[in-house]
């Protein structure tokens, strides 16, 4: 998929494709996030272009010097603080607008977080989604990555869909829950730069215990951006267990906990495959991955799409300004 850099188990940005050859390995490494966070036209400030950048023998004063180099030369540009790809001062505009939103957003998106952790079964809450990103659009939702025990993810993501659907009338806008996994199945099975992204963004709310555990499993996301910060979890409350959550818990626990998780998922999995069945098969398994122990909707593909552009403008800037 040309310049979308290939996960391998050694070193998962080791080898690009001949069609970087017009930049260099070094020169990519650091226009890779200024690419990608244009897919969303969102600007990056130096210390994010730095967190995000593979290389780790650049500092910020080396990193500054070379794109101030590339603003000169025309290949980026700038706006006050931020970097970008293209000469639009409204990326600026619109990048303060979304992290304003994201400030006023986030508290209520806290508390609805941890009110999530209190459903049967669920053992972490994260924020995931442009929210996790410090970016709230006017469109966009409130996503939440969840973490369930291990043969029940698919009661718990009924129970809170049943909730959402009969209490908030089926309204998502601040209750979007789009990716379960299990305890058994906490690593990420798909690793490249769009997983590995979403991965170290996620927002630890509530289950600092497995948001941890979650963290060390997907160690392979640190080699894709070894300089990102860790999201601090010292003020993430604890997995606990109210007497509602424990006495539901207690009677779903056998035979017939068991039997509901399975009718969960296949009346699920069902109404998925009628709803989407313009989706080709393999398309449908990777944006509504549905296994006994992973959750996934995401029925626009945004991966593949955030991908492929995120490919375009690199091969751009690679054939405009580094030929060879």
């Amino acid at each position: 998929m040309g310049l979308v850099i290939p996960f391998r188990k050694n070193n998962p940005i080791e080898q690009v494709s001949n069609d970087a050859t017009r930049i260099t390995f070094m020169e990519q490494m650091i226009m890779r996030p200024l690419a990608y966070f244009a897919v969303f036209r969102y600007p990056l400030r130096l210390e994010e272009i730095h967190s995000y950048c593979t290389r780790t023998d650049m500092d910020v004063k080396s990193l500054q010097t070379t794109l101030d180099q590339w603003v000169k030369r025309g290949i980026i540009y700038r706006f006050g603080e931020t970097y970008q790809l293209e000469n639009d001062p409204d990326w600026e505009i619109r990048r303060a607008e979304l992290n304003k939103r994201a400030d006023n957003i986030l508290p209520l998106a806290l508390r609805i977080g941890r009110f999530i952790g209190q459903f049967p079964f669920v053992r972490s809450v994260f924020i995931s989604g442009s929210l996790s990103k410090h970016a709230m659009a006017p469109e966009s939702d409130v996503d939440f990555f969840i973490i369930t025990d291990a043969g029940r993810l698919w009661l718990a993501r009924t129970l809170l869909i049943l909730f959402k659907k009969v209490f908030l009338l089926n309204a998502h806008r601040y209750f979007c829950v789009n990716y379960f996994v299990d305890t058994e199945h906490l690593e990420i099975a798909e690793k490249n730069l769009f997983t590995a992204t979403e991965t170290v963004t996620l927002l630890p709310v509530w289950g600092r215990e497995g948001y941890l555990e979650f963290r060390n499993r997907n160690g392979w996301a640190r080699e894709f951006y070894p300089q990102f910060p860790e999201r601090p979890s010292t003020h993430t409350p604890p997995y606990s267990r109210n007497l509602i959550k424990k006495t539901a818990e207690w009677l779903l626990k056998g035979q017939l906990g068991k039997y509901l998780d399975q009718k969960s998922m296949e009346i699920t999995v069902k109404y998925w495959r009628r709803k989407f069945k313009h989706l080709d098969a393999q398309t449908f398994n990777l944006a509504l991955k549905s296994q006994r122990g992973v959750s996934k909707h995401h029925p626009l593909h945004f991966q593949q799409k955030v991908l492929e552009q995120f490919e375009q403008h690199m091969n751009r800037i690679s054939q405009k300004h580094f030929p060879s």
